[in-house]
């Protein structure tokens, strides 16, 4: 099997293609096919052109952690968890995730899923309790990764600049559900970076690898919204 890899050394760099053989076992996840070609100190690509060893990101290696995501035959995946017998394609083709900034190959850096989560203040704070029969779903917001797939199949999402993304809108829910005292300041966060920028495209569930229902965490924020109006 051919192995197609865009490369870029640096930020600063142009990105460029590479081509590779892989000759492994084909029942091998796409993270065992990049440790398969970077084990030897040589590695040349399929021309017999040295090369250095392909730079990708990765932590469990059991679908927990998010790190490995990448575009995977064009399309968003964990690396860990997608296996070439699965693939269509004669070719493997991977890229970096293009909504974040490339570092080198195939990581980039995510840190603004983050920066964004802390400077919209998105944490609990002091628990007030919430509905059981919200637990279920709390749980399941919970599992979230971070990992950005669903930032990057996102059409709305661009940089994280003022639209914040699937992942974001989970955590609204979870912390408007857990802590009544901050659920109108939430709401209005929601609302900005969120809410008013959302097309209900729903790719972010297509391709979220722990199958976290966001429709149903924004339905749950609309209730949410209605109900207080109701009050006034």
């Amino acid at each position: 099997m051919k192995v197609r890899i865009l490369r870029q050394n640096s930020p600063e760099d142009q990105p460029h293609w590479e081509t590779f053989d892989y000759n492994g076992p084909e029942d091998a996840s796409v993270a065992a096919v990049l440790d398969y070609i970077n084990y030897n100190d040589d590695i040349e690509t399929d021309e017999g052109k040295k090369t250095s060893r392909i730079i990708w990101d990765c932590s469990c290696l059991q679908g927990i952690c998010g790190a490995c995501a990448i575009v995977i035959n064009g399309r968003p995946a964990l690396a860990c968890e997608t296996f070439i017998r699965d693939l269509k394609e004669d070719v493997l083709v991977l890229r970096p995730l293009r909504k974040f900034p490339v570092i080198r190959d195939l990581m980039v850096d995510r840190s603004s899923i983050q920066e964004n989560l802390k400077k919209s203040g998105m944490f609990i704070g002091e628990y007030s309790g919430s509905d059981e029969r919200e637990h279920d779903h709390q749980y399941s917001v919970s599992k979230c990764l971070k990992c950005g797939l669903c930032l990057e199949v996102c059409p709305n999402y661009i940089n994280g600049k003022t639209f914040f993304g699937a992942a974001f809108a989970n955590d609204c829910y979870v912390v408007a559900s857990r802590n009544s005292a901050k659920s109108d300041e939430i709401r209005k966060t929601y609302a900005e970076h969120f809410g008013s920028g959302c097309s209900k495209s729903l790719s972010c569930m297509d391709v979220c690898p722990m199958k976290i229902q966001t429709i149903a965490s924004i339905a749950k924020m609309n209730r949410m919204k209605s109900r207080n109006r109701k009050s006034e």
